[in-house]
């Protein structure tokens, strides 16, 4: 995962007149994190519900296009590759706009 979101370096950001959406939008940080932190759970979730034994397999990489930018997401496998992630499926690669808007609720 990366670095923890710098609330106040994007207070500083957008003082300074930086945009909140876009390719190096100051919001984009923070919506690969909250994104890559709820994949991690839904596969926790997936772990611990699986009769098999089965466990965490590394993670794969995709481009995620969303209104606040591009970045790159980290999305988690299982060693029995029968995880099914919901917030942002296998082979999706843009995050809908309701997702995104309910991330950004969360800190406005």
């Amino acid at each position: 995962m990366s670095q923890p979101f710098d609330f106040d370096k994007a207070l500083k950001a957008l003082q300074s007149g930086q945009a909140l959406t876009g390719k190096d939008g100051i919001l984009t940080p923070l919506i690969k994190q909250l994104t890559e932190a709820a994949l991690a759970a839904e596969l926790d979730s997936h772990l611990a519900s699986d009769v098999e034994a089965n466990r965490k397999n590394g993670s794969g990489k995709k481009t995620i296009k969303a209104l606040t930018g591009s970045f790159e997401l980290a999305t988690p496998r299982d060693r029995n590759g029968t995880f099914e992630p919901q917030l942002v499926k296998k082979h999706q690669t843009t995050l809908s706009d309701e997702t995104e808007r309910k991330i950004i609720r969360l800190f406005a």
